[in-house]
């Protein structure tokens, strides 16, 4: 897959590193000189073109018209606003992604301006936090679905209402299921039959109203206790 990404700080960086270690080609448009020395540091030359982002004819020479990802990672949301209107309404680019700098500007970032995926980090950043707070030693590992589900995982405690339960006979939420079971550091197929043991690693997928009913079923006492008051 072909990316283009606009801006070159930390955000970006990390993205054009990750992605070229994927094997993806990534291209990365950035301006500031001494935004430039430390690209050079961290990322292949090849994938760094220098110049204005929000320029087209700087954007046509890091290949716009081919590519099959926008990325407007810059500092300024008017930029990346912009940006991503014009990857789409000009070059055709299939699918734009802008961050956002300003959570008071979230609301602009839809299909106005031609904005398929919107991140914004503050909120994303404050609705771990309060995953965190309300799910005790269950942990958020990733957002899917623009926040609908959650990846989460659990190690399974004394006294869990889930200890020595076959996984056909569990309770689960409606909308969840078990990706994986880790035991003794070894990967364990989620099969019906299973039951599961304390200190296994339970890896699961939930959407938003069953995160707590799933706490309660893998976590300790106290916490089962908590969730039914």
């Amino acid at each position: 897959m072909f990316v283009l990404i606009a801006g070159g700080g930390r955000t970006a960086a990390q993205l054009a590193a990750l992605l070229v270690r994927e094997g993806h080609e990534v291209h990365l448009v950035e301006g500031r000189r001494d935004v430039l020395a430390n690209l050079h540091r961290e990322l292949p030359t090849e994938t760094i073109f220098e110049g204005n982002p929000t320029e087209p004819h700087v954007l046509e020479a890091a290949g716009i018209g081919r590519s099959q990802v926008f990325a407007a990672c810059m500092s300024e949301d008017a930029d990346n606003l912009a940006a991503c209107f014009l990857a789409r309404t000009r070059y055709a680019v299939a699918r734009t992604i802008a961050c956002v700098n300003n959570p008071r500007n979230a609301w602009l970032f839809d299909k106005t301006f031609h904005v398929d995926v919107a991140l914004n980090q503050a909120e994303i950043l404050a609705s771990l936090i309060e995953q965190e707070m309300s799910l005790g030693d269950m942990v958020t590992l990733a957002k899917l679905r623009r926040g609908r589900y959650s990846l989460v995982g659990e190690r399974i405690p004394e006294g869990s209402r889930a200890v020595g339960v076959a996984i056909k006979d569990l309770p689960l939420p409606a909308h969840s299921v078990i990706a994986a079971v880790i035991r003794q550091g070894e990967i364990v197929i989620p099969r019906g039959p299973l039951r599961f043991e304390v200190g296994d690693e339970v890896l699961a997928i939930v959407d938003e109203a069953g995160v707590d009913e799933l706490a309660a079923l893998f976590g300790p006492p106290a916490r089962r206790a908590g969730a039914e008051a």
